[in-house]
């Protein structure tokens, strides 16, 4: 086959055909796809390796969204995730995107901050300027410690200092800005920050006492914007309502959490599926959505003059492709190869895309027909599951609940049981 994501009807196939898919578009092995096809792929032994108090292994479905083209170039992304309709918001989003080119994308140099606080000082910014001066030796003493990311173009780049009040008095606090390259880096930033920590001490003649790194990474962006016509939307009066939609996000708190939980629904999906930090993701995402000093949306959507929707995101992005549990869960090492990123900021940018695909995918559903009409059509076939209908019961029961609109578990267990009896 050609090697495309944009695939008709993959929701219709069994989940052996669309491996089979995902294995051409891929170069999956057959062992690969073994391990996806088995919901146990994590062996005991290695899990038990990977935290602590192991008694077993959660698995959550895995799906695959299509469609996506992101830089003149097709992508099938892996999503974990257990929440229904996510999978196909993004799949059709990134399909009516296509139209005017899919996604574009940029991202920053891959910095993390480590953090050095230093107490107990009598002239703050006296020792601001002392560790300002002190740079060149600083950076050295950082880059000491991982020769290896030094080697390959990362490392300490930069230093900035802090003054910051506080409850319990000032605090200088020393930023390293550590490049990672295809890392996440939260261990070569905290190792850094631990060695520098007594050269920091007797600079300021304070004392150190956390050392550690930001999850709020405002050095480390990806940024993502798209162009989808009217046409595509269903017409220019969808287009003003995602804009409203989106205003009224801009505008209130409390439907900008919402709105960026929907963002985050698909990037999670993907960090999870390659094994990335989630809580991180998800921490600096929601910090940078509130820099401002309100707590705002991650997208922006707007109206170009031709009438067509033009939407953009950009968001903290702290994921890696090398190290940790990325290159030692088997089904992350398989989602990586499928989305076939060369570098971290490639997955990064993917990412944003990702998130505002699931943002298209979700506000025009709020424009047009309402949020519950496609949810719920797929959240009923866990309610169908739950009430014990089995094999084509299962559809017979969502269908019936669908059209009566009444997805709730009691009417599950009636059709069950009225279904039961005609058999």
């Amino acid at each position: 086959m050609s090697r495309t994501s944009q695939i008709s009807g993959f929701y219709k196939l069994t989940p052996k055909e669309r491996v089979q898919i995902v294995k051409d578009f891929a170069g999956l092995t057959d062992e690969e796809v073994e391990t996806l096809l088995s919901t146990g792929s994590l062996k005991l032994e290695l899990a038990n390796r990977m935290i602590e108090n192991v008694v077993g292994a959660f698995p959550i479905p895995l799906g695959i969204a299509v469609n996506f083209l992101i830089n003149g170039r097709d992508y099938l992304i892996p999503m974990a995730i257990d929440e229904p309709s996510v999978v196909a918001a993004a799949s059709y989003a990134a399909k009516i995107t296509r139209a005017k080119g899919g996604f574009h994308t940029s991202s920053t140099e891959p910095i993390m901050i480590g953090q050095i606080q230093a107490v107990n000082i009598d002239d703050p910014y006296g020792a601001k300027m002392a560790v300002l001066a002190a740079k060149e030796r600083i950076l050295q003493k950082a880059n000491e410690q991982d020769p290896m990311l030094v080697s390959v173009g990362g490392g300490a780049k930069d230093i900035e200092v802090r003054v910051i009040q506080t409850n319990s008095g000032p605090m200088v606090i020393t930023e390293l800005h550590v490049d990672c390259r295809d890392a996440m880096g939260a261990n070569a930033v905290n190792t850094m920050a631990e060695a520098v920590a007594p050269l920091i001490e007797r600079i300021t003649h304070g004392r150190v006492y956390l050392r550690i790194i930001s999850n709020l990474a405002t050095k480390r962006l990806a940024r993502a914007w798209t162009v989808v016509t009217k046409e595509e939307l269903g017409g220019e009066k969808i287009v003003d309502g995602i804009i409203e939609a989106y205003n009224f996000a801009a505008a209130d708190p409390y439907r900008a959490a919402t709105h960026n939980k929907g963002i985050l629904n698909g990037i999670i999906g993907v960090v999870i599926a390659t094994c990335n930090d989630h809580r991180a993701v998800e921490a600096g995402a929601h910090a940078y959505a509130a820099r401002s000093g309100q707590y705002s949306p991650l997208t922006v959507w707007e109206k170009n003059k031709d009438g067509d929707l033009v939407g953009s995101i950009e968001l903290p992005m702290a994921v890696g492709i090398v190290g940790g549990a990325t290159r030692v869960h088997p089904v992350a090492k398989i989602a990586l190869k499928i989305l076939g990123v060369k570098t971290a900021n490639e997955l990064a940018e993917v990412l944003a895309a990702v998130g505002l695909a699931q943002n298209l995918g979700a506000l025009r559903a709020l424009a047009h027909e309402g949020i519950q009409r496609g949810h719920m059509a797929l959240h009923a076939r866990n309610v169908a599951i739950m009430a014990g209908a089995s094999g084509e019961l299962i559809d017979l029961i969502v269908e019936k609940m669908v059209e009566e609109h009444k997805v709730r578990l009691d009417r599950a267990k009636e059709l069950v049981e009225e279904y039961g009896k005609t058999k």
